[in-house]
């Protein structure tokens, strides 16, 4: 083996580069760090643009076997490799440490199972926090996807009503923008175009963008959902619901509609990264916990 190692490149958005980590991602399987999470985060408008190229690739024979990168923004970072090539995981927490921290402030997520990285972490002087991060999981063959809409609800995708406006209006009001006083909801040629790269580029099956319309014709719950059949998995983001449209049931109709669609392609099991009540309550069970450590 002959590991050579390089930086992403420098540019955002669709590249070679992006195509090369996204198989990686897909081949290592599920980890703290999904191809799902990599396809949001790469176009994301929160996405620092100016620091991708400091992303750190392990290649070999051309083939990239690992990874420090952070997501959305630095000052986080996360250190992924095939089986095989864990003992260069020292090195890449070292490089992530010295390059993908954030105003001074760093820290790396390690899965809680990951006893071996654990022990690298500890050894250079990193200790374990009480922030955690969490997948929830939805095994299709031991639950219900069954779920009902009230009168004049009705499912709708983004295929079939490709509306950014009522896409991003559900979101700001979804993510409690307008509860935390940020103000009402406003639409931009910026956030059209953002909108535009987000669902307009490969790997987007806007048949898994599933929304909830109001009788008013409005977006009142959505659910953005992932699959890449090499994957074996699909994964849930983002979720979604308007405040006035809460406790009525069409949060886990668009949940519920988005796992159904993965299931009719083959989707085996759905994961969500978060341990919020309200997927327990739809079906999804507890499945991995990953801790953020930070240098001493």
């Amino acid at each position: 083996m002959s590991i050579k190692f390089r930086n992403y490149t420098s540019k955002a958005g669709i590249t070679d580069d992006y195509f090369k980590v996204r198989d990686f991602f897909i081949n290592l399987g599920y980890r703290e760090f999904t191809y799902a999470r990599w396809d949001w985060m790469i176009t994301h408008g929160y996405l620092d643009k100016n620091s991708v190229g400091k992303i750190g690739l392990w290649e070999d024979s051309n083939k990239i076997v690992g990874i420090a990168t952070f997501d959305v923004q630095p000052g986080t970072a996360y250190c992924l490799s095939f089986p095989e090539y864990e003992y260069l995981k020292k090195d890449m927490l070292l490089y992530a440490k010295d390059n993908l921290f954030k105003d001074g402030k760093f820290g790396v997520v390690i899965s809680d199972s990951d006893r071996y990285f654990q022990d690298i972490a500890a050894e250079l002087g990193f200790v374990a926090t009480e922030d955690k991060e969490s997948d929830a999981i939805f095994y299709l063959d031991k639950t219900s996807t069954d779920y009902s809409l009230p009168e004049g609800f009705k499912i709708t995708t983004m295929k079939d009503t490709y509306d950014l406006y009522q896409y991003y209006r559900v979101l700001w009001k979804g993510f409690n923008h307008e509860l935390n006083g940020e103000g009402e909801f406003t639409f931009s040629k910026e956030t059209e175009e953002e909108g535009n790269n987000q669902m307009k580029r490969p790997n987007v099956d806007l048949n898994l963008k599933v929304a909830v319309v109001a009788p008013d014709g409005n977006f009142v719950s959505y659910c953005g959902m992932w699959y890449d059949e090499e994957g074996d998995y699909a994964v849930i983001e983002p979720v979604a619901t308007d405040p006035d449209y809460r406790k009525m049931g069409l949060g886990k109709a668009a949940v519920i509609e988005g796992i159904r669609r993965v299931g009719e392609l083959g989707a085996k099991k759905i994961l969500v990264g978060s341990s919020q009540q309200f997927y327990y309550n739809i079906g999804l069970r507890p499945f991995a916990t990953a801790t953020e450590w930070i240098h001493k």
